[in-house]
């Protein structure tokens, strides 16, 4: 059993075994505490949501030497050819509270942002390795330019984060216990958090501790939750990341009064394949995602376009277009690029088999969209285009004017064949409702106070996004919680 695994009680127990939960467990054990981790998955399957993540960091940095202790293994001449720009506080503030329509909660997001960068090199000192990002940074030439922000990711994705976090945990002497799946918290009559019940192969047990961190993700895997929550439509849509997230965890901080708070009708959703599995593969982790359509057209199974393909970077809209293609008749959009684009398209792309076609009727038999109402959507959309220069690395500006929906930036005419085309469906990375944190990752119950004794970290927690994402804010919100929850929580558990 695993309450008999040691000599004494835990002082912290961490539910979940993502990026959030480890970095929690890790901060807690440099702090003194001794750890438990409780993954509800087989160790096969660890690792969370962050395991089929891009891997992507957005931080705040003044400057290229900010990023250059986070990459080591470059060169002096190699970073003459890099170019990552500016990202400070104040415009990843901008960044967030736009794309979330002002709603994010402010003392929460300014923590996010002013602890971002420490955090990024707190997780190097872990033994994290890091490497470039260029989902939304194409490459011209030797010289590599980054959009601010989204610069690096962890080497080899979410697949190398899970790796590098799970060796530092080794490395820490924390215990994890698979298949552990926690089924109630333990409470003292004063309501303070003494542990957790959980049930594992070999039976159910009560396994004490001074404080508890939950970084155990949101709803997203549970398609009960997502139709009462999200609402129609939602409950029949592919899962990109883990089966595991079935919001369990969730549902039993609230049921001992934790606040209930953010956007519970929102979620990170994104194009994907369209014939990709309805739940994530771990063959595949995130190379279903389908980002690259800023560089096309996208229409429905009517022929009709939708939504403004180049509205901003990918990095600012993918979560806005995964949403509208699920809204479209049988939730499917069609990605169209032709000769002048399709070398824009993402690696991912290859584990997919597009349509290709001479002409535009033929791509419209292809994809069982009616040809007249395709070529018209073309036609009206190519006369639309204004003059100017394209340029994928930038928002250009070169859009159209007279139609509508608009395309903002990348507009070309569609009129070089062949034709590439990716069909695309609408996959849920995360659930944005959750529990109330404040600051010191404590979880605050419905009257506003918090419990002691809890902690809080990642997907489970809401307040952070509204309608919208910020690529690269998920995994950071994780991490800068985390190291925050564990530090405070392992102080509680031993009375500092």
């Amino acid at each position: 059993m695993v309450g008999q695994s040691t000599n004494s009680r835990y002082d912290v127990i961490v539910v979940g075994a993502g990026n959030a939960a480890l970095t929690a467990a890790l901060s807690a054990r440099q702090n003194g505490a001794r750890v438990l981790v409780l993954e509800k998955a087989p160790q096969s399957e660890r690792g969370g949501n962050s395991r089929f993540s891009g891997g992507i960091f957005r931080f705040a940095y003044d400057g290229i030497e900010e990023i250059k202790p986070l990459r080591r293994d470059m060169t002096a001449s190699e970073w003459d050819l890099v170019d990552v720009g500016v990202y400070d506080e104040d415009r990843y503030l901008g960044d967030l509270m736009r794309v979330t329509e002002g709603q994010a909660n402010r003392e929460l997001t300014q923590t996010l942002i002013k602890q971002s960068y420490t955090t990024m090199t707190w997780m190097t000192d872990l033994g994290v390795v890091w490497d470039w990002s260029i989902v939304w940074s194409p490459r011209t030439g030797e010289r590599m330019s980054f959009n601010p922000g989204t610069a690096v990711q962890a080497k080899n994705k979410g697949v190398g984060l899970v790796h590098y976090l799970f060796n530092a945990v080794q490395q820490a002497g924390i215990d994890i216990a698979y298949q552990a799946k926690m089924i109630g918290f333990l409470q003292d009559d004063a309501g303070h958090v003494t542990g957790v019940r959980i049930r594992t192969p070999g039976g159910a047990e009560d396994v004490p501790a001074g404080a508890v961190i939950l970084g155990s993700g949101g709803f997203e895997a549970n398609p009960e939750m997502r139709a009462r929550y999200l609402g129609p439509g939602w409950d029949q849509v592919k899962v990109r990341g883990t089966r595991f997230n079935t919001g369990e965890t969730l549902r039993m901080a609230l049921d001992i009064g934790a606040m209930p708070v953010g956007h519970w009708q929102g979620c990170h959703a994104t194009p994907i394949a369209a014939n990709a599995a309805p739940v994530g593969a771990l063959s595949l982790t995130d190379r279903t995602n389908r980002l690259s359509y800023p560089y096309s057209i996208m229409v429905n199974i009517q022929g009709k376009r939708f939504i403004d393909e180049g509205e901003d970077t990918g990095a600012y809209t993918y979560v806005k277009a995964g949403r509208a293609i699920l809204t479209q008749p049988r939730g499917i959009a069609y990605q169209i690029f032709d000769s002048k684009t399709v070398h824009l398209i993402e690696e991912r792309y290859s584990t997919g088999t597009p349509i290709v076609g001479d002409n535009i009727r033929e791509i419209a038999q292809k994809m069982s969209v009616p040809d007249d109402a395709l070529e018209q959507t073309i036609k009206e959309f190519n006369a639309s285009v204004q003059p100017g220069a394209f340029d994928p690395a930038v928002k250009d500006g070169k859009r159209t004017v007279g139609i509508n929906p608009p395309k903002s930036n990348w507009a070309l005419a569609i009129d070089s064949p062949p034709y590439t085309v990716y069909p695309a469906a609408c996959g849920i990375t995360f659930t944005f409702g959750g529990v109330k944190i404040d600051t010191e990752a404590r979880v605050r119950d419905t009257e506003d106070i918090p419990i002691p004794g809890l902690y809080a970290t990642g997907e489970i927690t809401g307040d952070f996004f509204f309608h919208n994402y910020p690529g690269g804010t998920g995994l950071m919100r994780g991490a800068v919680f985390g190291r925050i929850g564990g530090s405070n929580a392992a102080a509680e558990a031993l009375g500092r």
